[in-house]
């Protein structure tokens, strides 16, 4: 009795993973993954706050859908093409004596999208956007990314649903449960092993960003791409302490006698990168005039208001055309400025 009663006890004070059925369901021939729901309802998020910031900076409004037609689908590929070359390129590509999955590498509702590789090419299609419309990349990164960090955290939820990307073994009250049947159930361990829900650490510490990010921005007006570095600053610091529990498949580089893994040096190369480029705007940058959100020479003509200025022109041209010889104002002098006959 006392050890159904700890069992008990034990199951109450874990986190559990979903059942392998709950990670996707079928409507008619449409199979819908819960990965990829957690990463549109991310999408979804990410476009709504960008739009917000983006016309309380001035901005015009139809850009942002403009600019996300070009950024998802190149973050997406790119978040693909960061998992399948950096995080494991072994398995796709059949490297020491491994079978090759050549199939599996664009079947991205399975889990594997590398945030590095989304920030990184997502980043490059926005540009592209930002030059055909005619706005500063910086303007719109600074009002988007609190939004992509959002989405980010609910991208992690997909990880919980695929029972992936979670931490070393664990006995912390909220331990993450897994399917000691699933592919990613580490071998060696007895089943009922607890491990570090990763994914929820990375969601809470990605919302925890979103409210500091607002919280400077209201704060200091952060302009000229800050936002975008302070960003970059904050996952990367974030990324680097999740790197310290992950235990899924990952290179080990060593530099300077130090090893980590691949994932962890790119996260420190993030805040490196997110400090310098924090430093510049701020020391550089932002003494100078805010540009606006336009790029030079691109900025709106002021064509309806000529518009209408040489609307109300021509439609008093046509009354004056249109006034009869004889007619007479309301006092009843002439037009022509003689007076009127003597009664």
């Amino acid at each position: 009795m006392m050890q159904l009663a700890v069992a008990g006890t034990h199951v109450l004070t874990s986190i559990p993973s979903p059942p392998p059925e709950f990670s996707k369901f079928s409507i008619g021939p449409l199979t819908i993954h819960a990965y990829a729901i957690c990463i549109m309802i991310g999408i979804v998020s990410a476009m709504w706050i960008a739009a917000r910031r983006w016309r309380a900076k001035g901005g015009p409004e139809d850009v942002v859908w403009d600019i996300c037609i070009w950024a998802i689908p190149f973050g997406i590929i790119g978040g693909r093409l960061y998992h399948v070359l950096v995080t494991d390129p072994e398995y796709y590509f059949g490297l020491g004596g491994q079978s090759a999955h050549w199939a599996e590498i664009p079947q991205i509702w399975a889990g594997g999208l590398g945030i590095m590789g989304a920030i990184s090419l997502g980043s490059l299609g926005a540009w592209i956007a930002c030059r055909r419309a005619g706005v500063r990349l910086s303007a719109f990164l600074d009002a988007a990314v609190p939004g992509v960090l959002l989405a980010q955290a609910f991208g992690r939820w997909g990880n919980w649903f695929n029972q992936e990307l979670f931490g070393a073994p664990t006995t912390l009250p909220w331990g993450l449960e897994i399917d000691a049947n699933s592919y990613n159930f580490p071998p060696g361990l007895p089943a009922g092993t607890l491990f570090q829900p990763t994914f929820l650490y990375e969601s809470l510490w990605n919302v925890a960003g979103v409210f500091l990010l607002l919280a400077l921005d209201r704060k200091f007006k952060l302009r000229r791409g800050a936002m975008f570095w302070a960003y970059i600053t904050w996952y990367g610091i974030g990324r680097t302490i999740m790197e310290t529990m992950r235990i899924d498949a990952a290179d080990t580089i060593t530099i300077l006698g130090i090893g980590l893994r691949v994932h962890m040096w790119l996260a420190i190369a993030m805040i490196i990168m997110g400090i310098i480029g924090m430093v510049f705007v701020l020391t550089r940058l932002r003494p100078l005039p805010d540009p606006g959100v336009y790029l030079k020479g691109r900025e709106p003509q002021p064509e309806v208001a000529a518009a209408t200025t040489a609307g109300d022109a021509g439609a008093a041209e046509t009354k004056l055309e249109n006034k009869p010889e004889d007619a007479k104002p309301e006092n009843g002098t002439p037009t022509d400025g003689k007076a009127p006959p003597a009664s």
